[in-house]
C-alpha cells in the first residue's frame, strides 16, 4: 500500500497519532484545486461544492451516521467539543466526567465552566484496571457528560465505548466521544455505539489536512446545543442573502457559521476516498498486525510497553520506554536520524498506519535499539 504515498526513502514514518502525511491522491487534489483558483478563480464553485457533499457522505459512512447532513464541518476537534460545551443548558452544581490524561482539548473545555458552577471530574488511569466501570462510578445525580477519548493519546487505551454509551442511557448521562485517535484506524458505528456527541479532525488517522474535523451531533439534541457562532452559512435559507427573519438550519450545518475551508475538504475528500477504497476493516486489520509486531519487538528485546497488550485495548499507538534512559533524549535523537515518532505517556509513541511496511517497523525498532546503545555508551 505504500504506493499510495510518496514519503521520502530516508524517512521511517510512525507518527499518525499526531499528523499524518497525506496521500499521493490529496496532494494531487491540493494541487488541481490551486490550480483551478489561481486559473480561473470561482468558477468552478458548483463543482467545489459537489466535493463538499462527497466529504459529508463520507464522514457519515465513517460514523455511521444517518444522513450526510447530520454531518458539521468544524476547524477543530477543540472547536468541536467546544460547541458542546458552551452550548449545553447547565445548572451551577452540574458536573461533567472525564479522564485526568485526556489531550487538553478534552479537558480545558470542559474545565473552562468552572465559571458557571460546572465541575470536572477526572478518573486517574493510572490507578484504574476497570477505566469503564470507574468512569460510571464517578457519575452520581448531578453528572450531565460524560466526555472521553475513543483512544487515549498517550499510551493508546481504548475504551469499550459501546458499554459507557448503553449505560449513559440508563443514567441519563450524555456521552460525548472524541474519536480522533481512532476514527480511520478502527470501524465505528453508531448503530452500536449510543454516543450523543462525536468529534474528530482529519488530520491523523484520516491522513487528511489539518483545520477541518467532523462534529455530529445527536439529532435530537441539535437544538438543546444554545449557539455561540453566527453568520450566513449557519441559516436555513442559506441563498437569500436579503432576508431578515433567519432562523438556523434545521441540520448540522447550524453549527457552522461562516464560509467553508474548500482547500481542506478538497483534501480530506480525497484522503477519505483512499480509506474507504481499501476499507476500515482491513486498515484497522493492517494496523493490528503492524502493532502486534511492535510489541513481539519490544518484549523480545527487553524494553518497558507502556500501551495495552490486549486485542480489545489497543489501537494504532504502541507507546514504551527503554530502560535506564531519558525517555526525551532518545526522542530527540530518533527525530535526528528521521525516525519520525513522539514523546508522549514517559515513554516514545509510534503510531503506524496500514500501509507502513513490516520493513519500516523492523528498521523503526533497530534503530532505536542502535541509538539507545550509542546513548548508553556516552552516559
Amino acid at each position: 500500500m505504500s504506493e499510495h504515498f510518496d514519503l521520502q526513502d530516508d524517512i521511517l514514518y510512525l507518527n499518525h497519532a499526531a499528523v499524518s502525511p497525506w496521500p499521493r491522491r490529496t496532494v494531487r487534489a491540493v494541487q488541481r484545486f490551486a490550480a483551478d483558483n489561481g486559473m480561473t478563480g470561482s468558477k468552478k464553485y458548483v463543482r467545489w461544492m459537489a466535493t463538499e457533499t462527497r466529504l459529508r457522505e463520507r464522514l457519515a459512512a465513517l460514523i455511521g451516521a444517518e444522513s450526510a447532513t447530520d454531518i458539521a464541518l468544524a476547524k477543530s476537534t477543540s472547536e468541536a467539543l467546544s460547541i458542546v460545551a458552551q452550548g449545553l443548558p447547565w445548572q451551577e452544581g452540574d458536573n461533567v466526567v472525564g479522564v485526568r490524561q485526556e489531550f487538553p482539548s478534552n479537558r480545558i473545555v470542559w474545565e473552562a465552566l468552572a465559571e458557571r458552577g460546572v465541575r470536572w471530574r477526572g478518573l486517574d488511569l493510572t490507578s484504574s484496571a476497570h477505566p469503564e466501570e470507574d468512569l460510571l462510578a464517578l457519575c452520581d445525580e448531578r453528572t450531565r457528560v460524560l466526555t472521553v477519548s475513543w483512544v487515549q493519546y498517550a499510551r493508546g487505551l481504548r475504551l469499550d465505548l459501546e458499554r459507557l454509551g448503553h449505560a449513559c442511557r440508563q443514567r441519563g448521562v450524555l456521552l460525548c466521544v472524541d474519536g480522533i485517535q481512532g476514527i480511520g484506524a478502527l470501524p465505528f458505528d453508531l448503530a452500536q455505539i449510543p454516543a450523543d456527541f462525536v468529534a474528530a479532525d482529519g488530520h491523523k488517522w484520516m491522513l487528511g489536512p489539518e483545520g477541518l474535523a467532523l462534529f455530529w451531533c445527536r439529532p435530537e439534541l441539535r437544538t438543546t446545543l444554545r449557539l455561540t457562532q453566527f453568520g450566513w452559512h449557519m441559516v436555513q435559507d442559506m441563498g437569500n442573502y436579503d432576508r431578515e427573519d433567519w432562523q438556523p438550519a434545521a441540520d448540522a450545518r447550524r453549527f457552522e457559521c461562516g464560509s467553508p475551508n474548500m482547500l481542506g475538504i478538497h483534501a480530506l475528500e480525497a484522503s477519505l476516498e483512499l480509506l474507504q477504497e481499501v476499507g476500515l476493516e482491513q486498515v484497522a486489520d493492517a494496523i493490528d498486525e503492524r502493532v502486534a509486531r511492535l510489541i513481539e519487538l519490544i518484549d523480545s528485546h527487553g524494553l518497558e510497553l507502556l500501551s495495552p497488550r490486549s486485542l480489545q485495548r489497543r489501537a494504532g499507538i504502541v507507546t514504551f520506554r527503554v530502560p535506564d534512559l531519558d525517555q526525551q533524549t532518545l526522542y530527540r535523537a530518533l527525530i535526528q536520524r528521521n525516525l519520525l515518532c513522539a514523546s508522549r505517556g514517559g515513554g516514545v509513541r509510534f503510531s503506524p498506519h496500514f500501509y507502513t511496511s513490516m520493513e519500516h517497523i523492523d528498521e523503526a525498532m533497530h534503530l532505536t535499539l542502535e541509538t539507545a546503545a550509542e546513548l548508553h555508551a556516552r552516559s
